[in-house]
């Protein structure tokens, strides 16, 4: 399985001969590189409505017939798109040709941006994805939650994709006990220095992960990790 970060929150995940795509934010994305007219997508995963993380996920559909996996309401939203979806609700998995999709807790906001104003997307969700007996976590925007402890109880998790550019999501330090608390083996950080608002020290993160005995990979945008 291999994992490219393509910036922000989006990730590109090739396992069992596919190619999944997680928040395809790209185009508008100050440091992303990847092109939405020509990433691979056969599948896409969501974990909530904000347009830093739905991103150009309509027109990488459309182009690929990829089909967008994510909260029921916000797959009904996308379906009306012309968008081929699957909604799930947390808690609730499904097994596809691709893999194993679960939706978990996750603390935070889910509003979609309309030119009409907000709408209402359904509940944020961080994405358990399992291919190739191996087990991923994308924490999605979330603060830190208690339950994460029993996420990793639960799952034996290969590496952790959390978020640490604080204001919006959990912060460093937040995100050190998140890991712990989920025992993951490896964490990739995601969600910072996008904008001046998240701009955080990842080394400093990634130290301070050593400490608790877990190792941080701090991912440039484009490189990859494979597990």
């Amino acid at each position: 399985m291999k994992i490219t970060y393509l910036g922000h929150s989006a990730v590109l995940v090739e396992a069992s001969s596919h190619n999944i795509l997680f928040d395809p934010f790209l185009t508008g994305n100050p440091v992303a590189t990847a092109k939405a007219s020509e990433v691979p997508a056969d599948a896409i995963l969501l974990t909530h409505g904000h347009g830093d993380h739905i991103g150009d996920t309509v027109d990488i559909a459309k182009r690929t017939g990829a089909t967008v996996v994510t909260v029921f309401e916000l797959a009904a939203w996308l379906a009306n798109q012309g968008v081929r979806t699957h909604g799930l609700h947390l808690g609730g998995a499904h097994e596809f040709e691709f893999g194993r999709v679960k939706l978990t807790l996750a603390f935070h906001g889910s509003g979609i941006e309309t030119p009409d104003g907000i709408i209402y997307g359904g509940n944020p969700a961080g994405i358990l994805f399992q291919a190739e007996g191996k087990t991923i976590y994308h924490a999605g925007d979330t603060a830190l939650f208690g339950d994460m402890k029993i996420i990793g109880e639960l799952n034996d998790i290969d590496v952790a994709l959390l978020p640490i550019g604080d204001n919006f999501t959990m912060g460093p330090d937040d995100a050190v006990l998140a890991a712990k608390w989920l025992r993951a083996k490896k964490v990739i950080p995601i969600h910072y220095n996008t904008f001046g608002l998240i701009a955080q020290d990842v080394n400093a993160y990634v130290h301070a992960l050593e400490g608790v005995g877990i190792t941080g990979v701090p991912l440039g945008i484009g490189e990859s990790l494979t597990i």
